[in-house]
């Protein structure tokens, strides 16, 4: 069996390319692809080959771990059925190129374990469901304050204030650089940093992947306050001991997401509590994948480029 598959040869060299599919067992399910999220986080730093040392990680690979499909193989012990919506994040299952994303393909093989059920009126915004779950496992858990200030209106900074409505807190305030991202916030303020002269925040999320503003941050916390990493950071995270001290200023980094999170952003999105709507705004043919991974990463009026899979060449 052969795919379609995006696949990334080196830093910046990235084509469309047919790979060879390992062969699914009763346990397996086979998918296919309707549409695939292209990540300006760590697919940007794999990209651009500045993506630091992690594993599982070489060349070539497929990248791509927002993937939304319809199952059209299905193993005996898998409890699927054809013609069931998944979101699939991600496979590792192609000969001669590496899996660790996996996801931007017409086809992949998968376990059922990794796979989340989804409405199929979803459409492309079922390949989203990875990043509401990264932004829900920030958040959620013991002894976590929901963000009072998030940096950065991306998806995921929507996301997380979105989320932050949902949970009925008080709505936060959302810092952002770009004046063409101050648009598009459902029910909080987005605001530049120059603006805001509070300096007593108890909890502030970091979704801008800024490893130089930690210092600011600091400087913006009250006592005891917290700052979250919620981003993907491409180098070392330094900051002035002083301030911290006087602060007392705790850091936490927020890891993966867990299934818990993809269940819990489901029924969110299934019970309208959570919206995912105006979060894509630009799609691309697969065909035109090296186009679209490069809007992606260099214009900055493209929140989420959307891969569509149908008819793939």
């Amino acid at each position: 069996m052969e795919t379609r598959a995006v696949l990334l040869n080196g830093p910046e060299d990235l084509q469309l390319d047919t790979l060879a599919l390992k062969a699914p067992g009763a346990d397996d399910l086979v998918v296919e692809i309707s549409h695939s999220g292209i990540s300006t986080g760590t697919e940007k730093l794999f990209w651009s080959g500045r993506m630091p040392p992690f594993p599982g990680m070489g060349y070539p690979l497929v990248p791509g771990y927002e993937s939304a499909g319809e199952i059209v193989e299905a193993g005996a012990n898998t409890g699927f059925k054809v013609g069931d919506t998944v979101f699939v994040p991600g496979a590792d299952c192609f000969d001669g190129a590496y899996g660790l994303f996996g996801g931007a393909t017409q086809r992949l093989v998968t376990t059922a374990g990794r796979v989340t059920r989804i409405d199929a009126g979803h459409g492309a915004e079922g390949a989203l469901l990875a990043l509401a779950a990264t932004a829900r496992h920030a958040m959620a858990g013991l002894d976590k304050a929901v963000p009072e200030l998030i940096v950065g209106h991306g998806v995921l900074g929507r996301l997380l204030a979105r989320l932050t409505v949902a949970a009925g807190a008080k709505p936060p305030t959302v810092w952002e650089t770009d004046p063409g991202r101050r648009s598009g916030a459902q029910g909080y303020q987005v605001i530049a940093p120059e603006d805001d002269e509070r300096r007593d925040y108890r909890a502030i999320y970091d979704a801008s992947g800024n490893a130089e503003i930690l210092n600011d941050l600091i400087g913006r916390i009250g006592k005891g306050g917290e700052i979250v990493l919620a981003g993907f950071y491409p180098s070392d995270l330094s900051f002035a001991f002083a301030p911290a001290f006087m602060k007392e200023a705790r850091l936490r980094v927020a890891a993966e997401w867990a299934r818990d999170d993809l269940l819990a952003v489901r029924s969110l999105i299934e019970s309208g509590a959570l919206s995912m709507a105006g979060l894509i705004t630009h799609s691309a043919p697969a065909g035109d994948a090296d186009r679209a991974y490069r809007t992606a990463f260099g214009d900055p009026a493209c929140l989420k480029m959307i891969l569509n899979w149908k008819d793939a060449a």
